[in-house]
């Protein structure tokens, strides 16, 4: 608390002079072009874009708890803090391609993004491409695409916003943003950290505690009560973003973002080690920087920018030998470092759109582990060092014959290392069957191609440098409505998709004691995707809101047997469930919100033959409940927000991996201070 009372002390007593003002030509420069862009741009695209109401609900939240409650993305988390990688549509991780601000955040090394390391407040914009429509932002999404963005506030004067939480298992989050705008220039600092004991109760299932009686026979059993240990974070953001609007010469912007995260591994609750004996960690720094230029004019866009990655990753894990003595069993350490440049145009003539734009990442990467111990008893390393250019170019073709009828055609080339893609197509088209409720059809087909990683070809021991490149097609379709009122707006979609992938990469467990990439000859993905949204505005007092996700996925091995005893060909992959679903409500009365959520998850398998006679081989379903009550204080020169949500409402027991216990009900308050002096 003490952080607090010394920012709410400073903020009180500053003298800032806050004045918000919009000049009425940026805000027809801007309506008419985004309605423009947007008219073409989106045309037969299966799309899910987030609104500021779901980025800014929790300031606990990463991007992964957005993404699993606003969206019908799957996401595979080990608990807050922990590893969270994103499913598309029954897919791997590594199939979900993701950028900000155009740069691609997917690690080079392993092919996915963690959003358990993305606070959704650094967030402004997130969209979400499913499918073929992944083919627009990157290659590789062979189950669809997210790409998220800042931007800096568009508005006069200085501003000013600070947000406290405090919460279960000595959890304490801390949030502040600093925007300033004058004249053509305009500026937003934000910073946040967060850290937990993250040590919550539990009772473990993978344990019995015995009872005997004298003669030494078993009387009763009972499951022990633990808690989640090693399991403490510490993480730290700070975003810097700089606009500049010139006069003819288009528009410049920077945007620098630097991360540390400090992260305890918990131990599995079939561990029997003490927790005192370990230590197994995990610490990042990653720098992120992208300066980009923009320049509109009345029928064309032109855009350039350019970036730098760099990530210094490190995993220990030691022993205690006794004394203070430590034995190191894996230092792993690996430095990513990789440039980016993209160029891009657009043009509209008519009722055409001509876009294209060119990418380059060129990566270096030096991965390490320094604990290695030889034969000969000695310490050596072991790892790899190499470097990659990957280069992209995509070219597209819209039209709109008729204003009920649109197409689209667009096509990507790969080149990666030495070796080209084939070429990648995709196509969309969308109809307009009533504009009463804007009634559309949608449909579209890709096919798509995802090169393997460095670690899938050079990891040691490990890598396969044989392996061949993962190819699909995909086609979904669907119908989509929308209406929007003076008293009312809904929206509402129903999507079927069917993907088929070739040369599937997947690490298995080889005969000379390590796991190793392969190909599977074919992974099958198909299901529903349903979407749903409902505002009511009662009067100028009440307001109700609800929005719902539902998804039916089937996604199944398809490849040939590895031996006579493989059971997995036409079994579901494991960890990704069948059905899923999310709904949010919020009730609001004047300056009060209540808000209700609601997730589903049915059962996930955890071995690739769907094994149900043990408890290990399926994890249960489970229903998570979370509610929310916030309001404002508006005082003269001031407004207060305070916040209280409670999470897993009726303390539901449930594992999202095997062996990983999730926390029972627990709690945050929050409180968000924006000053308004005059």
């Amino acid at each position: 608390m003490m952080k607090f009372f010394v920012l709410l002390f400073c903020f009180v007593f500053c003298g800032f002079n806050l004045h918000a003002q919009d000049t009425v030509q940026v805000r027809q420069l801007y309506s008419i072009r985004i309605v423009a862009q947007r008219r073409l741009r989106d045309m037969g695209v299966q799309k899910t874009s987030l609104d500021s109401a779901g980025l800014r609900n929790d300031i606990t939240g990463s991007l992964a708890q957005v993404l699993s409650q606003n969206s019908t993305v799957f996401i595979k988390s080990y608990g807050r803090a922990t590893l969270s990688t994103a499913s598309f549509r029954g897919t791997s991780p590594s199939h979900t391609q993701v950028t900000w601000n155009g740069m691609k955040l997917n690690s080079p090394m392993l092919g996915m993004v963690d959003f358990s390391t993305i606070p959704s407040f650094f967030i402004d914009e997130a969209h979400l491409y499913h499918g073929p429509g992944s083919v627009i932002v990157a290659s590789g999404g062979l189950g669809g695409a997210i790409a998220l963005s800042t931007q800096t506030v568009p508005a006069e004067g200085l501003h000013v916003h600070l947000i406290q939480g405090i919460g279960s298992f000595r959890t304490f989050d801390d949030f502040l943003q600093v925007s300033y705008g004058k004249g053509r220039w305009r500026t937003s600092t934000r910073v946040y950290f967060a850290s937990s004991a993250n040590d919550y109760p539990y009772t473990n299932y993978r344990k019995k505690t015995f009872y005997y009686d004298q003669q030494g026979n078993i009387t009763g059993f009972e499951y022990p009560k633990e808690r989640n240990q090693n399991g403490s974070f510490r993480d730290f953001h700070v975003l810097q973003d700089i606009d500049y609007s010139g006069s003819g010469t288009g528009n410049w912007n920077l945007s620098a973002w630097y991360s540390r995260t400090d992260r305890g591994i918990p131990l599995l609750n079939v561990d029997y080690k003490e927790n005192s004996s370990v230590r197994n960690n995990q610490t990042e720094n990653t720098f992120r920087g992208v300066i980009r230029w923009r320049n509109l004019q009345q029928r064309s866009k032109w855009e350039a920018k350019a970036g730098y990655t760099y990530t210094d990753l490190l995993y220990e894990y030691k022993r205690d030998l006794g004394e203070d003595q430590w034995a190191n069993m894996v230092h792993a350490q690996s430095y990513v470092n990789t440039f980016f440049s993209q160029v891009e145009t657009e043009w509209y003539i008519n009722k055409w759109m001509f876009s294209g734009n060119l990418t380059v990442n060129q990566h270096f990467v030096t991965s390490l582990d320094n604990a290695v111990v030889s034969v000969e008893g000695k310490q050596s390393i072991m790892g790899y060092e190499q470097a990659r250019l990957e280069a992209s170019g995509f070219v597209s073709v819209k039209y709109r014959p008729a204003e009920r009828l649109g197409f689209s055609v667009d096509l990507r080339k790969d080149l990666y290392g030495s070796d080209l893609t084939p070429l990648i197509p995709s196509f969309f088209a969308e109809y307009l069957v009533s504009r009463r409720g804007e009634v559309v059809l949608k449909a579209s087909a890709a096919r798509n191609f995802r090169y393997p990683t460095l670690n899938d070809l050079y990891f040691m021991p490990g890598g396969n440098p044989e392996l061949k490149p993962e190819q699909g097609v995909t086609f979904d379709g669907g119908i989509a409505t929308a209406h929007k009122g003076s008293r009312y707006s809904w929206n509402g979609s129903v999507t079927g998709f069917y993907s088929l992938i070739d040369n599937w990469i997947v690490w298995l467990p080889s005969f000379k004691g390590f796991w190793s990439p392969v190909n599977v000859k074919q992974v099958k993905s198909y299901g529903t995707e349903v979407n749903a949204s409902l505002a009511i505005t009662l009067n100028k007092n009440w307001k109700v809101a609800a929005d719902g996700h539902f998804a039916w996925t089937r996604s199944l091995n398809m490849g040939d047997p590895v031996n006579w005893a493989d059971q997995a060909i036409g079994k579901q992959l494991v960890y990704i469930p069948e059905f899923s679903s999310a709904i949010t409500g919020r009730i609001s009365w004047k300056e009060w919100t209540f808000m209700y959520q609601w997730t589903y998850y049915s059962q996930r398998y955890t071995t690739s033959s769907n094994q149900t006679n043990s408890r290990i081989g399926v994890l249960s379903p489970y229903f998570m409940n979370d509610i929310s009550l916030e309001t404002d204080i508006r005082l003269p020169h001031i407004v207060i927000n305070l916040k209280g949500i409670v999470r897993n409402l009726f303390n539901e027991e449930y594992e999202s991996v095997l062996a990983r216990p999730m926390p029972g009900i627990n709690y945050t308050l929050s409180i968000g201070i924006i000053p308004l002096f005059h």
